[in-house]
């Protein structure tokens, strides 16, 4: 089985479509065919169910995908690995971050390191910290900025960014507004504007009520950190968030309430990676960056 083939396979599983695929790899359409059909005649197997406008993958595609990018990673780790005993970084650096996330300015970091290594591809994936967890563990992601994670602790090293409180965001004219800190049972009976459930603040905050036995409503449920604050400055409900979302910008005019009686709790973000040996160079150079100047101050995720 030849690494060609198995390239040529994945990014027309990825593309499902065989000229897409064959302009991206810059091959031509019948050479990336004739590919595929070698690796189906040696598998005795099809890999794919072939229509006039798409493919997709059968059953025995499904589950060569999954080892066929394990194998792909796992080469180019190697093919890293090699370059960096030699003194040079190459390769691609795929970093994954939730938004805003405490501890690190993201984009900073990600410019000093292009600065020093110009030779790798960086890429950015954005998503929430459950399946920022999940990609780093299965190797599609070199290494993530997220929240603490069940998943994280398990199964990922993880290396401590920020610990900070989960405060309560109003507008001027709410009835919590003129008062002090607050508990989860004095907000048991308002609207919430929040992140989707596998965001970190989200997972947090739900965890926060669920300890306290408070059941909430999520009325508005958003992706962005910007168009929570915008709608909790419209008086459309309140948000508990990290408490550095509260010095932003958008914020300002909001009120910021502490919330009290949830013991420890706090938003904790750490910066995820995959076992020590399969750390690639690139990430290891990133987080000695990141630890060679310092953890910057909260809010650098965007």
């Amino acid at each position: 089985m030849e690494l060609r083939h198995l390239r040529h396979f994945v990014a027309v599983a990825e593309d499902r479509h065989f000229t897409r695929a064959a302009d991206r790899l810059l091959v031509s359409q019948s050479g990336l065919s004739a590919s595929v059909r070698a690796l189906e005649r040696e598998l005795q197997a099809p890999l794919f169910v072939r229509t006039t406008r798409s493919v997709t993958l059968t059953e025995a595609g499904r589950a060569l995908y999954a080892e066929a990018v394990r194998i792909l990673d796992r080469v180019r780790a190697a093919q890293e690995a090699v370059a960096a005993v030699q003194g040079v970084l190459r390769g691609t650096l795929c970093v994954g971050t939730e938004q805003c996330i405490a501890g690190v300015r993201v984009a900073r970091l990600l410019a000093g390191f292009r600065r020093r290594h110009p030779d790798v591809e960086i890429r950015l994936r954005q998503a929430g910290s459950g399946a920022l967890a999940e990609e780093v563990a299965a190797g599609g992601v070199d290494l993530a900025f997220a929240v603490r994670t069940p998943v994280a602790g398990d199964q990922l090293r993880s290396v401590p960014l920020a610990a900070e409180p989960m405060t309560v965001l109003c507008h001027p004219a709410h009835r919590l507004a003129g008062g002090g800190p607050v508990t989860p049972e004095e907000l048991g009976g308002e609207e919430f504007v929040d992140f989707h459930p596998d965001w970190g603040p989200r997972r947090t905050t739900d965890a926060v009520f669920g300890e306290a036995g408070v059941r909430r409503t999520v009325a508005l449920e958003v992706s962005d950190v910007h168009s929570l604050l915008e709608l909790v400055q419209e008086g459309l409900g309140v948000a508990v968030v990290p408490r550095h979302f509260g010095a932003k910008r958008e914020a300002g005019g909001l009120v910021s309430l502490a919330l009290k009686g949830v013991g420890e709790r706090a938003y904790e973000t750490v910066a995820l990676l995959p076992a020590e040996a399969a750390t690639s160079p690139a990430a290891r150079a990133l987080m000695g960056l990141l630890e060679g100047s310092g953890n910057e101050t909260p809010g650098g995720g965007g």
